[in-house]
């Protein structure tokens, strides 16, 4: 059921019963309409109350029905809201835990709503690219004033139930309960109290106005204008509660409505929705059941202080786990341990972290010189030197000393862990964890799983993603795994377009216009250009007919590696991050034309974007047809998460699905032709060829 109905003498209580957090879908609004009609025509029954089971009140829309027909089919929560207005006994809406989106707008067309402290409660449409869509904006203002009511509703992020309450003159709580043990007691007595008031009070009667109202909003329009310029929902909002200082109620509804309908079909809204989902169906691995027995991991050992292990290690010190980081030289732990106090000093100084939270933080961490020191410990991931005779090395020491049933993990970007795996006598218990850089900061975690890797390995080290914060994304074996594999061609069609007319600014700003944090040759410069060199020279034995513009190597051999150097495809200076154009490396690039024969040509950015971008679709639909990643939209995560892709465009597959599948392979086609290109590579994937040629999408 997803509803129950039970009687306490003369009050109907109504509760939410659709785990896990009583999503309004089609039966739930169906169910909640038939139990208001039966408590309205039992003559027994004086007043009627609305709560939810379980850990909320309720979370909203049910998210396994969006862009599903169920979501809009009537009754919709437009017409259950209507229904509770007009029913003839007073109805109490009993708030606890989570009461978010249409949780909140269900409770706000309640006759009276009591709250538990605690509860989180917000309008966070905002973020997936919409406005309120069942009065939100035109209640909300009503009941908490019309600044605190913007405020939530443009920044979608929650507020407690305690702080709402105290907002001088609000009519969003009529009653704040003792605790959350004490609302149901709470709000059958208030329910019982109320059942003979009339005319029973309704949000949408209250009045709705600011001193200022015009003024306010346009402050209001140039604030939200500039910090949203790439997600239209942000300024509707504005709108949408501007609307309802100036429109009579039934008038300021139907105008959120269509602004909600028209935000449903934009690319930022199908953007930030399709993330929404994917999200959490990264975390879903098809033949790896979500009850598979995950082993305890009340311990991390870390081979290596440097600036991968130092980061990675305050993953887990910030989670409360406890961590071992080994090293070959004290000096090297002194170092390591050095960068993370500092990290954490300065968020201390930005009051971002609380002094005893740093301190019982640090006291988390122990260091040692001996691999001895490690047995104990549940799991061990190495940051060592991306060579395979150290990871050799490292995994026999490791495979001699971790007990049994210990996780051991590679922090690999490339190589292969099946090999790695194939050096210890228990290949079920290892799998690479890829931590981007700076691993503290960023949010994406590529987990490798090798071709013995246990299930309840990968189950245990995806749920300690979840705790350790990242957003973890699993990828089979092959070189470069889902995100580096991808980039490399990215990178390559970069070259190709200095070769054939570009500057590496030109080429940055064009993909940086289109929505990218870096373009890839200031990424290259903050990587390290040496990192790509070092692949290269890789490729040319291993890859011989793959093709590469030779300028990065020629910069390369002139010492420019990046930021570390000060110079790269940029110039640099000490303790900034701006990239200064260099003469220099313009003219290597006119040199290295010149020595080929090529006349350089005058390249659009419309050109330079869809060479990049579809560079990463083509290789990526390769990356689904081999099951190295078994869902496009966790592709779409690893770039949103790892690689700057912009979020508002959903990652690559989503964008490509966007533009239309046979658009990009046309697009393919006609870059093919290019002499100086890669025709063998722009040959579209078998995958993208199937589904352009039967109109389908890859998510």
């Amino acid at each position: 059921m997803t509803t129950l109905y039970e009687v306490h003498g003369t009050v109907a209580v109504i509760t939410l019963n659709n785990p896990p957090v009583n999503g309004l879908g089609y039966a739930t609004r169906l169910s909640i309409t038939d139990n208001l009609q039966k408590a309205n025509a039992d003559s027994a029954i004086k007043s009627i109350v609305i709560t939810g089971a379980g850990k909320a009140f309720s979370g909203g829309a049910d998210i396994k029905e969006f862009g599903s027909p169920k979501a809009l089919a009537e009754p919709n929560l437009l017409s259950v809201i209507l229904m509770i207005e007009n029913s003839a006994k007073p109805v109490i809406a009993a708030i606890h835990s989570v009461c978010m989106g249409g949780g909140l707008e269900l409770a706000l067309g309640c006759h009276y709503r009591i709250a538990a402290p605690g509860c989180s409660v917000a309008l966070p449409e905002v973020k997936l690219g919409l406005v309120p869509g069942a009065g939100g904006t035109q209640r909300l203002p009503r009941a908490l004033g019309v600044e605190a009511a913007l405020n939530m509703i443009v920044s979608g992020e929650p507020v407690k139930s305690e702080l709402l309450a105290q907002i001088p003159g609000q009519k969003l709580f009529d009653k704040l309960a003792a605790s959350p043990e004490s609302l149901a007691a709470e709000a059958l007595a208030y329910a019982q109290s109320v059942a003979d008031t009339r005319p029973l009070p309704l949000v949408r009667n209250l009045p709705c106005k600011h001193p200022n109202g015009d003024a306010y909003f346009q402050f209001a329009r140039n604030m939200v204008g500039g910090m949203s310029k790439n997600y239209p929902a942000p300024l509707k909002c504005v709108a949408a509660v501007e609307a309802a200082t100036k429109r009579k109620f039934d008038d300021g509804l139907a105008f959120e409505r269509e602004l909600f309908i028209n935000l449903m079909w934009t690319p930022e809204g199908r953007a930030l929705r399709h993330i929404f989902m994917a999200e959490r169906a990264a975390s879903k691995i098809p033949d790896v059941p979500s009850d598979t027995p995950q082993r305890a991991i009340k311990s991390i050992a870390v081979i290596g202080a440097g600036t991968m292990g130092g980061g990675i290690s305050m993953n887990f010190l910030n989670a409360g786990i406890p961590v071992k980081m080994l090293e070959m030289k004290q000096e090297a732990l002194d170092r390591g341990i050095a960068t993370i106090r500092k990290n954490y000093e300065a968020q201390v100084k930005k009051g971002k972290l609380k002094q005893d939270k740093y301190e019982q933080r640090m006291s988390l961490l122990s260091t040692t010189l001996s691999y001895d020191d490690l047995k104990e410990a549940d799991m061990v991931i190495e940051a060592v030197f991306e060579e395979m005779g150290v990871k050799e090395r490292v995994f026999k020491e490791l495979d001699r000393v971790m007990k049994p049933g210990a996780i051991l993990a590679s922090n690999t970007s490339t190589l292969d862990m099946n090999q790695i795996a194939a050096f210890t006598k228990r290949p079920q218990d290892v799998i690479g964890t890829h931590f981007f850089s700076p691993a503290n900061v960023m949010k994406l975690l590529e987990v490798i799983r090798g071709e013995k890797t246990a299930k309840d390995v990968l189950a245990t080290v995806m749920a300690l993603g979840k705790k350790i914060r990242k957003t973890a994304v699993v990828s089979g074996v092959c070189d470069g795994f889902i995100g580096n594999r991808m980039i490399e061609q990215y990178g390559r069609q970069g070259g190709f377009l200095l070769d054939e007319g570009c500057t590496p600014e030109q080429v940055d700003k064009a993909i940086e216009k289109f929505g990218f944090a870096m373009g890839p040759f200031r990424m290259g410069d903050l990587a390290g250009n040496d990192i790509g060199w070092a692949i290269r020279k890789r490729r040319y034995t291993e890859k011989p007919d793959m093709k590469y513009s030779k300028t990065a190597d020629l910069l390369c051999e002139k010492g420019r590696f990046g930021q570390k150097t000060g110079a790269g495809w940029y110039d640099y200076v000490a303790g900034k991050r701006d990239a200064i154009p260099n003469a220099e490396v313009v003219k290597v690039i006119e040199d290295h034309r010149k020595s080929l024969g090529i006349t350089p040509r005058k390249i659009s950015d419309e050109e330079i974007v869809q060479r990049l971008v579809y560079s990463l679709v083509n290789e990526a639909a390769h990356i689904l047809e081999e099951g190295i990643a078994s869902k496009a939209s966790d592709i779409d995560m690893v770039y949103l998460m790892g690689y700057g892709f912009p979020i508002y465009r959903g990652g690559p597959m989503n964008y490509a699905d966007q533009v239309g599948l046979f658009n990009v392979v046309q697009s393919m086609n006609r870059f093919a032709k290019n002499p100086l290109d890669d025709a063998n590579f722009w040959k579209p994937a078998p995958l993208l060829a199937r589904l352009a040629a039967e109109g389908k999408t890859f998510n």
